[in-house]
């Protein structure tokens, strides 16, 4: 089983405040709102809660461009506040971890200003700066949100590079002080008394030195580039000195966003020998119903189950004993997991409760995004207006731009935006579903008066009752943690299914992924008899027999074992 560290055993929470509970009625969430719904996290079981950014920001990019890493936002709050919610959770036994950005700060950054104010000013090389080549870029990347990585800033007449929004600018890692200072605070968090860190864009904190071209056949203005800013060597070198300088000595919990890799890169990140991090968020299960990565994520294609189970068994095989996952569904930047590998509409609360035990009954840390656990879904704005999202809004006026209908444009908003993930959290059925008193900064989601928190706590059969049952289980079942994990029937189209093993104890679990009813026999060393099912998401299961196992749609089973020859 390993060294036993307490967030191996954790369930992580993660909150967008702006979206999560309004206490003072100015229509944006807040740190009261949280502290308020403290009672609520502890009793849905879990352990820690991600704070989405909540520091002092001009809100470009809905906080992730921060303008000061020692304050605030006052629309959230004050420093007060968030001591005040720190001492709280703590005492309920709660743990906190922030959202910290390393890879770039608000272009409204005290220490962009002084860089930006002339070629000589003693931070200028905090950021990247290049010259133009011949009147034109410095060079071919295309940013995460769509057109060149450069901005021209006509203060000092040179290109300022930004891998994402022009309001957010790279920091320079190879600049000595400025990582000291990036550094300083992190340390002042941990003095705080913070838990853990969500490190931001992580993954590109080291650019290639003499940021070349990228390869370019087609010869268009920008292109992809990944491979020239993500997950370089230099990321590693970063991350152990942060790691054995700061934190090493606090025992943080510590994930990263690291896109473009697989699971055998990602052991460079998180292998029990490398000092780096706990665990990273991994994005192939995310790119499945895409043509492409990076921006390419609006061109949808159906996804296969195969191709899911294929990816997952890769992370949780590769990662066992090595490594370890940190397993989630959505987030503040996906479409909500009920819409996308669920169904949203007849089998809603039974494909919510599948994708929970899928979560739940994976090796590694599980994370909940705010109103999963009551099934919340996408959201069809009809106007662009409606929306808040920066890259949504981009992606809008570059596709209108070049004449694509707006029907087609906003079908694929409708699927992808990350403001399905932003619209407030969904507390009961009154005016702007209980999130605010005032007018909130973003339209509720119309579905709120059916999906809510004070609706799913008067039906024992709720999504919400259910995510309880399955944290329970998991916190008081080993084999559910560190259990190693074996694929079944890789190539049907319906079922996933797998065993998870620890000693003498192994549990099944099986899934159905579709409308349809299909059946699959008993795994070798398994029968109806000996199996016993401790968690199910239909109130009467079909009958099974010594052969089969019999499903009804988006059904979700969990046995259990004991007496096999496992690890």
């Amino acid at each position: 089983m390993g060294i036993i560290v307490w967030w191996k055993e954790s369930v992580v929470y993660q909150i967008y405040p702006s979206s999560f509970k309004d206490a003072d009625g100015d229509g944006y969430g807040d740190l009261q709102g949280v502290y308020e719904k403290l009672d609520y996290l502890e009793k849905l079981g879990v352990d820690v809660i991600w704070l989405c950014p909540i520091y002092d920001s001009p809100g470009h990019d809905n906080g992730y461009d921060i303008r000061d890493y020692y304050a605030i936002l006052r629309k959230y709050g004050t420093m007060e506040d968030f001591d005040r919610l720190l001492a709280e959770a703590h005492r309920r036994g709660l743990k906190v971890m922030m959202d910290l950005v390393l890879n770039h700060t608000s272009d409204e950054h005290a220490w962009f200003a002084e860089s930006r104010s002339s070629k000589t000013n003693a931070k200028r090389d905090y950021y990247i700066w290049r010259s133009g080549k011949n009147g034109q870029v410095p060079n071919n990347w295309e940013s995460y949100f769509g057109g060149s990585v450069w901005k021209h800033d006509p203060e000092t007449n040179e290109y300022y590079l930004h891998l994402y929004s022009e309001h957010q600018p790279d920091l320079n890692w190879n600049n000595p002080e400025m990582a000291e200072e990036m550094y300083k605070m992190v340390h002042w968090w941990l003095e705080k008394g913070v838990d853990g860190f969500r490190f931001d864009a992580v993954a590109h904190i080291a650019k290639a030195d003499g940021l070349p071209n990228a390869h370019n056949p087609n010869n268009l203005p920008v292109v992809q580039a990944y491979e020239l800013f993500s997950n370089l060597e230099q990321v590693h070198t970063i991350l152990r000195k942060l790691n054995n300088m700061i934190l090493k000595p606090y025992g943080p919990m510590t994930v990263g966003e690291t896109s473009g890799l697989g699971p055998e890169q990602a052991l460079a990140y998180v292998g029990t020998d490398r000092d780096e991090l706990n665990m990273v968020f991994q994005f192939e299960h995310m790119f499945i119903d895409a043509r492409s990565s990076g921006i390419g994520k609006w061109n949808y294609k159906p996804w296969k189950l195969t191709e899911l189970k294929e990816i997952m068994s890769r992370w949780q095989t590769v990662l066992h004993g090595r490594g370890w996952n940190a397993n989630y569904m959505g987030n503040h930047d996906q479409p909500r997991p009920v819409s996308r590998f669920g169904d949203d509409g007849k089998y809603r609360a039974r494909s919510a409760q599948l994708l929970a035990t899928w979560m739940f009954t994976l090796e590694g840390t599980p994370y909940i995004y705010q109103g999963e656990e009551i099934g919340m879904t996408n959201v069809a704005f009809p106007d662009i207006e409606q929306y808040r999202d920066i890259e949504t809004k981009n992606y809008y006026n570059h596709y209108i731009g070049q004449g694509k209908s707006k029907h087609e444009v906003m079908e694929a908003i409708w699927r992808k935006s990350r403001d399905n993930a932003r619209t407030p959290m969904q507390w009961d059925d009154s005016e702007h579903a209980g999130f605010t008193t005032g007018e909130p900064w973003m339209e509720v989601n119309g579905n709120y008066t059916g999906i809510n928190v004070a609706e799913a706590e008067s039906d024992p059969q709720s999504i919400l009752n259910y995510y309880r049952k399955l944290i329970t289980l998991r916190k008081q079942n080993h084999v559910l943690i560190y259990g190693a994990y074996e694929l079944f029937l890789p190539d049907h189209p319906e079922i996933y299914a797998y065993t998870r093993t620890l000693e003498d104890e192994q549990w099944l679990i099986v899934m159905n992924f579709s409308a349809n009813e299909p059946e699959m026999a008993w795994p070798e060393g398994w029968n109806a008899a000996e199996a016993k099912c401790m968690m199910c998401n239909v109130s009467r299961r079909y009958s099974t027999d010594e052969g089969a196992i019999l499903l009804q749609p988006y059904e979700a089973r969990v046995y259990r074992k004991q007496g096999v020859s496992g690890e």
